[in-house]
């Protein structure tokens, strides 16, 4: 539970007025949250994140990929104390982990549940990243690394793709070439059992505690 003595600010950024509205519903009855306003543009965002801060910036991923990124980004570094959380009808691995790395601090499809919401919203307050279970169509089935049966070069690689490089740079770093890391992990993705460099990259991120097990 949120500690009663608190009361966070959140922020709706949607072009949608109907979802703002519906943001606003869920927060008046949400216990130590309460609704901070509904913007329609980010950059209306951005200025009452300047001014008065709240504790949560949920942002309407239809305004598009590499808008939110640089808005996301822009923010970060600016050390805004606010947490932005992305909602969205559908988001790909590859955008999950670019929100995270940009600086968003929760990830969840726009259909969730008041209650899903709520609980991302306490999950961020308290510092941790959450993304919402079985976003990618995995039924909530979390896939295990089982890192243990990995050469020693097929940990180098999965370990350098965890960190963003393209093969041709993995290929340059470990001085082989991009045919050879393709094997790598092609064997890496056999023997993970996890979907593509992207779930690998996600993987890392749940195995260092940014996705805790439990709300």
């Amino acid at each position: 539970m949120t500690d009663s003595a608190t009361e966070y600010s959140v922020l709706a950024c949607d072009q949608q007025p109907i979802a703002v509205e519906g943001l606003r519903w869920i927060l008046q009855r949400a216990e130590g949250f309460r609704f901070a306003g509904g913007v329609h543009t980010l950059d209306a965002a951005a200025e009452l994140i300047q001014s008065t801060p709240p504790s949560i910036v949920i942002l309407d991923k239809s305004f598009g990929t590499p808008t939110l990124l640089q808005w996301l980004h822009q923010v970060s570094i600016r050390g805004s104390v606010t947490s932005p959380i992305v909602w969205s009808p559908t988001v790909s691995e590859s955008e999950a982990l670019r929100f995270l790395q940009a600086g968003a601090r929760g990830i969840l499809r726009r259909s969730s549940d008041s209650e899903t919401l709520v609980t991302c919203m306490r999950a961020v307050v308290r510092g941790n990243t959450w993304m919402e279970e079985g976003i990618f169509g995995q039924g909530g089935r979390r896939l295990e690394p089982r890192r243990p049966h990995l050469t020693q070069r097929e940990l180098q690689v999965a370990s350098l793709v965890e960190q963003g490089l393209r093969n041709r740079d993995i290929a340059r770093e470990l001085g082989i070439q991009t045919g050879t890391v393709k094997i790598h992990l092609r064997h890496i993705f056999e023997k993970t059992g996890v979907r593509g460099r992207f779930g690998l990259a996600l993987n890392a991120l749940r195995d260092r505690g940014f996705f805790p097990a439990e709300i």
